[in-house]
């Protein structure tokens, strides 16, 4: 099978493809035809070999998948060959998912939204299961409440904006300038976080009182100072480690939540129905073929980019 594979860690050059020998499942695996991948911030980390330099080279990165099952291991009930499934994996075993063939635990293996291609359904499983995991298991967001979301036009950021729309809130979130007009087809108040102060609009947006929750994903002082845009009981989530002043936590009965995916199918079909019906759609910035993997970690590299980058496997 064709595969990305990286041999040393580095840039986007150390990943070239390669024909290697396809996986094996095993007990309580299946083996999935791969027709689409998509680049997440971490997989450049794992590249790097700044997110795990232990990991064994030379190995096949990537995270998200959507396909079709190819085989079924021994004990698996609940997939058939032929079935269009989507998850995101763990890059334990060598076998990440920029390749043509991907073996995955049954468990963390959920069906494909019937109403999405493939480019599309491979563009959520990481990124948007971080943002549900944050605005709906952990945020808990209630229709009424006001919710602000830092990196809104980012993968996990866009996600974000729009679960927290369909839940009945409303929603401000930060961006650079040339990302208004995104943010706003989402649903959301943008705010210039270059030009604006992102507390005083929460303040001003909610009469003083601060947003009930916030997420972040950029990280920096972020924390610390939303801590002063919610308002008192609020609850604060983020992706990266908290930096800042946390007193607010205690004093005004604050909550702060890290978020950090767990693989599992359970949160991949209670996303499902949102994509079913049209509430939410994943926003897609390049779609490209396996060939041009590097060229995609460029651009991720880059950053900014306004939706998520894509591969199609041939």
């Amino acid at each position: 099978m064709l595969a990305a594979v990286l041999k040393n860690f580095g840039g986007p050059e150390a990943l070239t493809v390669e024909v290697v020998d396809p996986p094996e499942p095993g007990v309580g695996e299946v083996l999935v035809r791969v027709r689409a991948s998509s680049a997440n911030p971490v997989d450049a980390l794992i590249r790097e070999g700044a997110a795990n330099p232990d990991l064994a080279l030379p190995t096949v990165i990537g995270s998200d998948v959507a396909g079709v099952v190819e085989q079924v291991g021994e004990g698996v009930t609940a997939f058939a060959v032929g079935d269009e499934v989507y998850y995101t994996s763990e890059l334990t075993d060598g076998w990440g998912a920029y390749a043509q063939y991907h073996v995955a635990a049954a468990a963390i293996v959920a069906p494909k939204p019937a109403s999405l291609s493939f480019t599309e359904a491979a563009a959520i499983p990481l990124a948007g299961g971080t943002a549900w995991e944050a605005i709906v298991r952990r945020l808990a967001v209630r229709p009424g409440q006001t919710v602000l979301v830092h990196g809104g036009s980012g993968g996990v950021g866009s996600f974000a904006v729009q679960f927290a729309k369909a839940a009945g809130a409303a929603v401000l979130a930060t961006a650079g300038a040339d990302r208004g007009h995104m943010l706003e087809e989402l649903g959301a108040t943008p705010i210039d976080y270059e030009s604006e102060d992102f507390v005083e609009v929460a303040r001003d947006h909610t009469g003083g009182h601060g947003v009930d929750a916030v997420l972040d994903t950029v990280g920096a002082d972020n924390v610390g100072r939303s801590l002063a845009a919610t308002r008192d009981g609020g609850r604060v989530a983020t992706v990266l480690a908290p930096e800042g002043r946390l007193d607010d936590l205690f004093r005004r009965n604050q909550s702060l939540h890290g978020i950090f995916l767990i693989r599992e199918r359970a949160r991949l079909t209670e996303m499902t129905p949102l994509f079913e019906r049209g509430l939410v759609r994943p926003r897609i910035a390049q779609v490209t073929g396996l060939d041009k993997v590097a060229d995609l970690h460029r651009r991720l590299d880059d950053g900014h980019n306004e939706g998520k980058l894509v591969l199609e496997i041939p």
